[in-house]
């Protein structure tokens, strides 16, 4: 076969193989699809790390990274797991998470969405159980200064616990022996389980309502139970029993589990028994010191009398029967002159004491009377009669003066009344008009004038006018 040039191009026969046609993914499907791929491979995994950056969110989740010394990882708790915890995330924890890994879309990031978590090495109810003591101490819950001291003599105990146990029973039995008069209560609560915790602390608060002298009030409260684990005293240990306690307006003891227990409720009550049995016994202590104390006396005078009874007996064998007999009459005629003398002072005592209470009930009944409706309205009634009387005399002197005012002045007004003139004899010419003649100038011949007189008045007609004028010239001349 000749041998090619190097330096002459030459021709590539080969067919080039199809490249693929290129795909593009929008971003939400890409994250999309491998969050779906990363849940199916990773739906349930346990992971261990330390607990750093914990943010609690407002809704109830709870945000933290868990990491150790190459990695960390995002966690999301969601509200409901959240609340099912049984001790309070921190920083710094070292817990074991369960949940599947998933991808925040939004932001493009694996996360691991929980759905348990408890801390490594120590159990979750213990680290809840120092972490909630921790809390509570720091805010001064656990300060003997805060703790009331028990009523010496309670009337009414209320004792929240099982109605079924055995507790109850010995509570009662202690009581019955030592304080058979203790009103003992019974508010009948779960003592474990998830509702236990809600029941204690509504039988704390409507122990604290029922009012004083009601059925239901009482004047302590003992909080008991049997023993058991940590998980059956997880009820005694929250937060709202804590609480509940602290903010009772009662005393409150705690008698939960036995002598090692020890719970959130013995550190906030005002009185910790270690058994149930022991409460009832510590609630009872001063009156059954108080029985004991009277017993004892009882016994000495028991003995007293009898010591004395023998010495009696003694004597009296020695003497004869006569003069036994005579001291005994004698005894006797003193004791019945004592029984006189206590009757006549009673007799004057009673006789003070009613004359005092009569004396009492008579000024209570003048009070009364001086603050009695029907008194007052009476003196009212007096005062606004007189206050009547007054008024009237006041009217009859102001109108007798108003009279003698007014006829003076009616005397005054005839007396310049023209009127008057006319009662003398004169007489008043007018004109048809009302215009009063004062000359004869003003009249003419023919014109009716109209005369008033004091009783009457009647209309002339004038003849002449100047010829009476001068007629009457004349006549006053002559």
């Amino acid at each position: 076969m000749p041998r090619s040039n190097p330096s002459t191009p030459q021709l590539d026969l080969r067919f080039e193989e199809p490249r693929p046609s290129r795909r593009i993914w929008p971003v939400s499907a890409l994250v999309g699809l491998v969050r779906e791929r990363v849940e199916e491979e990773f739906g349930d995994v346990w992971v261990e790390g330390e607990i750093s950056n914990f943010r609690p969110a407002p809704s109830g989740h709870v945000y933290f990274t868990l990491k150790d010394a190459g990695a960390q990882l995002p966690i999301v708790l969601f509200r409901r797991q959240a609340m099912l915890l049984r001790f309070r995330p921190e920083d710094g924890l070292h817990v074991l998470v369960r949940g599947r890994v998933s991808v925040y879309e939004q932001r493009g990031q694996m996360q691991l969405v929980a759905e348990t978590m408890e801390p490594v090495g120590a159990g979750s109810l213990q680290l809840a159980f120092e972490q909630l003591k921790a809390r509570l101490k720091a805010e001064g819950l656990f300060e003997a200064e805060r703790k009331r001291t028990l009523p010496t003599f309670p009337r009414s105990v209320a004792i929240v616990t099982s109605p079924t146990g055995a507790v109850i029973r010995d509570f009662l039995n202690i009581v019955g022996r030592r304080h058979a008069g203790l009103n003992v209560l019974l508010y009948p609560v779960s003592v474990q389980g998830e509702q236990a915790a809600a029941e204690i602390e509504a039988a704390l608060a409507a122990l604290n309502a029922a009012k004083p002298g009601a059925p239901a009030a009482a004047d302590l409260i003992v909080l008991a139970r049997g023993g058991g684990s940590l998980e059956d005293l997880a009820a005694f240990n929250s937060e709202r029993v804590a609480r509940a306690i602290a903010s009772s307006r009662l005393p409150v003891v705690s008698a939960i589990g036995h002598e090692t227990d020890f719970t959130i409720a013995d550190f906030v009550a005002d009185l910790r028994a270690p058994t149930p049995s022991a409460a009832a016994e510590l609630i009872t202590e001063a009156q059954h010191k108080v029985a004991e104390l009277l017993a004892a006396h009882a016994r000495r005078l028991e003995r007293a009398a009898r010591f004395h009874l023998l010495q009696a007996r003694q004597q009296l064998t020695r003497l004869p029967v006569s003069r036994a007999e005579q001291r005994m009459t004698m005894l006797l005629h003193r004791l019945a002159q004592r029984l006189d003398d206590f009757s006549f002072r009673l007799e004057t005592t009673l006789r003070e004491r009613i004359s005092q209470r009569r004396r009492r009930a008579e000024q209570l009944t003048a009070a009364v009377l001086r603050h009695d409706p029907r008194q007052q309205l009476a003196q009212a009634r007096e005062r606004l009669a007189r206050c009547r009387t007054r008024l009237d005399r006041a009217l009859v002197r102001t109108l007798h003066t108003s009279q003698s005012e007014l006829g003076a002045l009616q005397a005054r007004l005839h007396a310049l009344s023209p009127l008057a003139v006319l009662d003398r004899g004169y007489a008043l010419v007018l004109s048809t008009e009302g215009v009063l003649i004062r000359s004869a100038a003003q009249l003419a011949i023919d014109q009716k004038v109209v005369t008033r007189l004091h009783d009457g008045a009647f209309t002339s007609r004038v003849e002449s006018a100047a010829a009476h004028s001068a007629e009457h010239s004349k006549k006053e001349r002559s």
